[in-house]
């Protein structure tokens, strides 16, 4: 089954959900139009349906190799990469003073759902140069960035983040790799990562390291940490002190080179301070924010492939009789339960696309006029986009199986490599779980909880006006809507009063089922935004039947899926009290 980009679906999400047109007519994106947006996002449409689409099942089938220590990519790889980079796509959102093309952070988002639906295991290598660009940018010095940065933003090169060792996976204060200054400005580097993404591949001449270390009289834990920047080859153009050692084999993402890669096996590798020393993990949040996000938006882009594809099976295969049928052999797409489990997938996608959009938004709010209050929506917004979005890819493309029956569990679909692929998502660039607890304890208290309060009015004001608003179509949209969010402002309360009452245990208990409360009132709240927005053209005497499919898909999220908001609020504020007897079951 042929991939197709949703352009239009992707442009009404930018433009009615996150606020794309009201940004535009602000000025704050300079002399961008919508109509320069649109045909930007029906070229990326076109490059991710024709050239990286076609990729995913060949890089399933033929993944990456290793030989004599040179990774080759799967076939087409080289080709496509080459294709993507003379297209400019590597440096949308990058500053324009290094070749970049200084658009919104927003459209970049767009764009990136697109190639991670096409392929995964592809967009990969330029979602880690995205990071790898805004660290250099923001902490480099202007050496690193005359040298490094052009190439970067070109994707003439590639960049890796380097923070995971054996030992220290998620606890970064267990790390080993070392680094001893050299006396002429640059440190060698000794020591061993792994699960480096395209940490050696032969898509570009060089690969740009970031990689973490210590110094030998570094303090103890993350506060000893400090960031260099290593390339795969020097400036004078020799091979750097470094290699791959080693390729993972995995359950999915076969395509992308996950690699170990060995620091310092002939006296160190060359590398370059970036930021200052023992602060480096600052620098790499940099990064990690920024993957997260894309993250987020792998897990929009393979829920979105695993629902398009699920949905031609269905309404191909014929199976049984369906309810109020005259067809004595009907598509499964007629029986009511594979219209439940399809339209799960679809407003599960949709939502989840609404709160990456919304995230990208405000990191665009944080560069322009809105600064630190933009920034905090964003560190807000940042782990729910993460963790509910590939939640809920792992959700979306088990149902693309079940969709299928038993054709989805073999292999001649394609519908397991879509949940095999999916299955990362939740665990990379921090575990959901890490991403529940850093929403409670670091980010619920932002400005006192100003900052979650302010979120939750703004999720408020759109229940308001789908009550205003009302139409029969619109069924329970409303007073759904509003319980939704009423059980995440209580559940809120209780968590703010736990970390202020130094009670952290029942805080982090309730963290996992708090963040899916968030992103199922959040998603909710876009698919309204999304609804009231194609109630209003269709009031206007506008005919395109996908306004009414948009406000039958709130409507169903809000009958049958934001239904579970309550349940998790008790979760929330009830179910911690197995940190004091969970050892005691768990023995039993």
């Amino acid at each position: 089954m042929t991939y197709r980009t949703p352009v239009a679906e992707i442009s009404f999400a930018l433009r009615h959900v996150a606020g794309l047109d009201a940004a535009i007519a602000s000025g704050a994106h300079g002399d961008l139009t919508m109509e320069d947006a649109d045909a930007i996002l029906q070229e990326a449409g076109r490059v991710a349906d024709a050239v990286i689409a076609p990729l995913n099942p060949v890089g399933d089938r033929q993944g990456a190799r290793l030989a004599d220590g040179a990774v080759t990519t799967s076939p087409g790889w080289r080709e496509a990469y080459r294709t993507w980079i003379e297209g400019g796509w590597n440096g949308l959102s990058a500053e324009a003073d290094h070749g970049g093309q200084g658009l919104p952070l927003l459209l970049n988002a767009a764009c990136s759902e697109m190639w991670n639906a096409g392929s995964i295991s592809f967009a990969l290598c330029p979602l880690l140069t995205a990071g790898g660009i805004e660290a250099l940018a923001k902490h480099g010095s202007d050496d690193l960035k005359e040298r490094y940065l052009g190439k970067l933003i070109s994707g003439e090169w590639t960049a890796t983040m380097n923070l995971t060792e054996p030992q220290a996976g998620s606890d970064l204060s267990l790390l080993r790799s070392r680094a001893e200054p050299a006396g002429d400005g640059t440190y060698r580097i000794v020591g061993s990562k792994i699960y480096i993404t395209y940490g050696e591949h032969d898509l570009t001449d060089n690969i740009v390291h970031l990689v973490l270390a210590r110094l030998k009289d570094a303090p103890a834990g993350t506060r000893g940490i400090s960031l260099f920047l290593v390339p795969k080859f020097l400036p004078d153009t020799s091979r750097n002190d470094l290699r791959c050692s080693g390729l993972e084999h995995k359950l999915g993402i076969h395509g992308s080179p996950t690699c170990s890669m060995a620091f310092g096996d002939n006296g160190g590798a060359t590398g370059w301070l970036i930021g200052e020393e023992n602060r480096g993990l600052a620098c790499m949040f940099t990064m990690m924010n920024s993957a997260r996000l894309n993250v987020g938006l792998q897990g929009v882009g393979v829920a979105e492939r695993s629902y398009q594809q699920a949905l031609a099976y269905a309404r191909d295969r014929r199976q049984g009789k369906a309810a109020g049928s005259s067809d004595p052999v009907s598509p499964i797409v007629d029986h009511a339960d594979v219209q439940r489990m399809l339209l799960t997938m679809k407003a599960y996608t949709a939502a989840a696309r609404g709160i990456c959009y919304l995230t990208a938004q405000a990191l665009d709010a944080a560069r322009g006029a809105e600064g630190k209050a933009g920034l905090d929506r964003a560190s807000l917004l940042t782990p729910v986009a993460k963790a509910f979005s590939t939640d809920i890819a792992n959700e979306v493309t088990s149902l693309g199986v079940q969709v299928h029956g038993g054709m989805g569990f073999v292999e001649e679909t394609g519908a397991a490599q879509h949940m095999r692929d999916a299955r990362i998502l939740a665990i990379y660039e921090g575990t959901n779980g890490i991403q529940a607890i850093d929403l409670v304890a670091r980010k619920l208290p932002l400005n006192g909880g100003a900052t979650v309060r302010a979120q939750l009015a703004s999720m408020r004001r759109v229940a308001e006006a789908v009550q205003k608003d009302a139409t029969p179509a619109f069924g329970h949209l409303g007073p759904r809507l509003r319980a939704g969010i009423e059980s995440l402002d209580r559940a809120t309360s209780y968590l703010l009063k736990a970390l202020a009452s130094n009670r952290p245990e029942e805080a982090q208990a309730g963290a996992t089922p708090y963040l899916r409360l968030f992103g199922l009132a959040q998603g909710a709240t876009c698919l309204a935004l999304a609804a009231l927005a194609s109630n209003a053209a269709l009031k206007t005497g506008e005919t395109d039947p996908a306004h009414g499919a948009r406000i039958a898909l709130a409507r169903f999220f809000a009958e049958n899926l934001l239904t579970a908001a309550g349940g998790l609020e008790q979760s929330v504020v009830d179910g911690g009290g197995f940190t004091q007897d969970g050892m005691l079951a768990l023995a039993g």
